[in-house]
């Protein structure tokens, strides 16, 4: 006898299978992908369930867990699950059963728990030896017509029992409670829904089926959510989610002021946003008092029931609400983001992401396949009875004979089936009929029941062979299943998100105008109000001024310095006008060989021009000079002897530079290019000296300078000082200035 070849290690060579490693690992983790994707983690687009949802509902009903049944321990309840139809651990599905029974969690709860099955709060629910549940009507609806051959079945994971691939579907459950999930390399996040408005748009998907998502959002105004809320979405924002199948919706906290006397008020939210821990939410408002981000909010109180109350208390009655509310939707999940990604599976069990009329579409047609098996079966037995029926009117009307052949004869059923041209079943119908029975046998309940089960025969005939009057029996259940829940009223309702514009950092600070003065020496500080006269400002000894600003307690207080860096100081945050000050360097970090060359208030709408005593320069907006940091912000690139020499205002058409050889340049503003930070282009060329000086003007108005007397003074034919901007330019005319400058002040200008 031959033996079979072996490897070295003694192994059969035909039981080694030799594969690539990556083909291997590739073919596998495919395999794992698909399986994650169809088993786990998508849902149905018919029934809108996951396997172990519906593995669950389909065991509670084997157990006749009906609404009108005792509840029964969770614990037999996954038992039966994971023994015979779910192949997984007891704690995920005792998660998923809890889930299906939390009215927080689901809009419309299919399972009705008796116990603790978890709080908003987070808590999670008691051990499944300690609750029971049984189906809600909502569950039972999803099994409606399971004995009618409605849906196939399929073998369980040991083969030892059967269990369906899809329900029913009576209620529709994709979109009234939603479901998430993530698989490998594909999620799925839908929002519930109002079952009214969904009632009403597939009513009028199956009178109008080329409906548009436009008209069908005529009734799903949006999602309901079971904590309610408010959507604050745009109904354009809204269209493109539902057209498309991805997007989000903007949910708020509901939340209204309260008047506790005396003037006093305190805010009370009494709704959340969807799958928002409530005690979470309350740690990050008391972490964001401690951190002082919200200035304006002294304290956060639960004093909840069974209803959500929260209480925000802010500390001075001066504030506004609406602002106070609004910096805590910008950094507390009091606001949250809700995104929707219909992907699903579809009817072949494919993957694929559907828009809203997709979606109510494939649940119509899976109701309208329901009807149609349903009905089939239906008829069926009909005419497995009427078959019957026709044959007891045979042995009515021939009593004597069929007694006759039944006690005589060798083989009746052959015999009767020859003798009164019976069909097989007819013939085993007869001989099997209990004597007892005999005294049923008559004429005219028989003919009663044979007329009846022929009348629903020919109206499940014209059921099936009309298209229209399927729409129309289906359309009959939407509405049974709408009038079973009229009472149920959208929980989640809508607003157009607030038009206030404001400054976190600023909203909560008093306006009031300062003058703030910075002095040679470095010492700043605000005076209160608009201060006209700063002669009778004292400075320490050899100080005195080098800027003074107007300004309101709410701005943003710009400083340039000389090593090319923007630090950005908060007006209400300098040191009162009673002293001195404080050095303005123990608010920022400026080197001791660097000086402030300007101040001035910030403008987001301003663009500026900085340059360098070399003569490089550049414009810059303004929105890209603010800095948030002491360190300050880098714009304009400077290194061993260059400094910053200049930071003005743009305005007009054109620049004029002088130099330090009191040669002018001037030039087309559009020549100098906008840049965020660098060393800028080249301004004015000189063989000697750096630049002076730099401002820009109008053509229509010329170029004029500030003499140190503060006149103003007009350069005659400015015009012939124009030229391309890099040149040497010429030597400023007659009279003009004695500092070399065209302002002396640093200021901006």
């Amino acid at each position: 006898m031959a033996k079979r070849p072996s490897s070295d290690n003694g192994l059969p060579t035909h039981d080694v299978i030799e594969e690539h490693i990556d083909d291997a690992l590739s073919s596998r983790y495919l395999a794992y992908a698909l399986s994650t994707i169809t088993m786990r983690a998508l849902p149905d687009v018919r029934d809108g369930l996951k396997p172990v949802h519906r593995r669950i509902l389909y065991a509670m009903r084997m157990l006749k867990l009906n609404p009108e049944n005792a509840h029964k321990k969770c614990a037999r309840i996954v038992g039966d699950v994971m023994g015979q139809y779910h192949p997984h651990g007891d704690a995920s599905i005792y998660d998923a059963l809890v889930k299906l029974s939390q009215s927080f969690s689901a809009r419309y709860p299919l399972v009705d728990g008796q116990g603790n099955f978890g709080n908003i709060d987070g808590d999670s629910a008691a051990a499944m030896r300690y609750t029971e549940a049984k189906m809600t009507p909502a569950g039972v609806a999803l099994l409606t017509g399971i004995d009618e051959d409605a849906v196939d079945f399929t073998l369980t994971y040991n083969e030892e029992d059967k269990e369906p691939v899809v329900l029913p579907g009576g209620f529709p459950n994709l979109l009234a409670n939603g479901s998430t999930g993530i698989a490998v390399g594909m999620a799925t996040s839908i929002p519930p829904h109002n079952l009214t408005e969904i009632c009403n748009a597939a009513l009028h998907l199956i009178k109008f089926p080329g409906a548009s998502i436009k008209t069908l959002m005529n009734d799903i105004k949006g999602p309901d959510f079971p904590t309610g809320g408010i959507i604050v979405e745009s109904q354009d924002s809204m269209l493109e989610s539902y057209a498309t199948g991805r997007g989000g919706f903007k949910v708020r906290a509901r939340w209204h002021k309260e008047d506790i006397g005396r003037g006093q008020w305190q805010i009370i939210v009494t709704e959340i946003p969807y799958q928002v821990q409530k005690s979470r939410l309350i740690e990050k408002l008391a972490e964001a008092i401690e951190l002082k981000k919200v200035p304006w909010l002294a304290d956060v109180r639960d004093e909840s029931a069974e209803d959500i109350r929260v209480v925000l208390e802010p500390k001075s009655k001066n504030i506004e609400a609406e602002i106070l509310m609004e910096s805590l939707f910008k950094i507390t999940d009091l606001e949250s983001r809700v995104s929707i990604n219909m992907n699903v599976l579809d009817a072949t069990r494919t993957p694929r992401v559907m828009n809203l009329r997709e979606v109510l579409q494939s649940f119509l047609d899976h109701r309208r396949e329901v009807l149609q098996r349903c009905s089939r079966q239906r008829l069926g037995k009909i005419e497995d009875r009427l078959e019957v029926l026709d044959g007891y009117m045979i042995a009515f009307l021939n009593m004597d004979e069929v007694i006759r052949i039944i006690r005589f004869e060798d083989n009746p059923k052959k015999d009767l089936m020859k003798a009164f041209k019976l069909t097989d079943r007819q013939a085993d119908a007869i001989l099997n009929m209990r004597l007892r029975a005999l005294n049923k046998l008559q004429e005219l309940e028989i003919k009663t029941e044979f007329d009846a089960l022929a009348l629903k025969k020919s109206e499940l005939e014209a059921l099936l062979g009309s298209e229209d009057a399927q729409w129309k029996a289906v359309a009959g259940q939407i509405k049974d299943l709408k009038e079973a829940y009229k009472k149920d009223k959208r929980r989640t309702g809508f607003a157009d998100q607030p038009d206030i514009e404001f400054d976190l950092s600023t909203a909560f600070i008093t306006k009031e105008p300062v003058t703030i003065v910075l002095s040679e020496k470095g010492w700043i500080r605000a005076l209160k109000g608009t201060v006209e006269d700063l002669s009778t400002v004292k400075y320490k000894d050899g100080d005195k001024e080098a800027f003074h600003v107007y300004a309101q307690t709410t701005d943003k207080i710009i400083l340039f310095a000389s090593n090319g860096k923007f630090y950005t100081l908060g007006a209400d945050k300098l040191p009162g006008g009673r002293g001195n000050g404080e050095p303005v360097r123990l608010m920022i970090d400026l080197e001791d060989d660097h000086l402030p060359i300007g101040l001035f208030v910030h403008d987001p709408e301003r663009v500026l021009l900085v340059a360098s005593t070399d003569g490089y320069g550049f414009r810059v907006p303004e929105t890209a000079i603010i800095a948030s940091t002491r360190g300050g912000r880098k714009t304009l690139n400077v290194k061993g002897d260059v400094e910053a020499l200049r930071c003005v205002e743009v305005r007009g058409d054109k620049i004029a530079t002088i130099g330090e050889n009191r040669k002018i340049l001037v030039f087309d503003i559009e020549d100098l290019p906008e840049m965020a930070r660098g060393k800028g282009v080249r301004l004015q060329k000189f063989k000697d000296g750096g630049l002076a000086d730099v401002t820009t003007f109008k053509a229509d108005d010329g170029l004029s300078f500030i003499d140190v007397a503060g006149r103003k003074n007009s350069v005659p034919d400015w015009n012939l000082l124009e030229g391309k901007r890099a040149q040497a330019g010429r030597m400023a005319p007659r009279g003009f200035s004695r500092t070399g400058t065209f302002a002396p002040d640093k200021r901006l200008n």
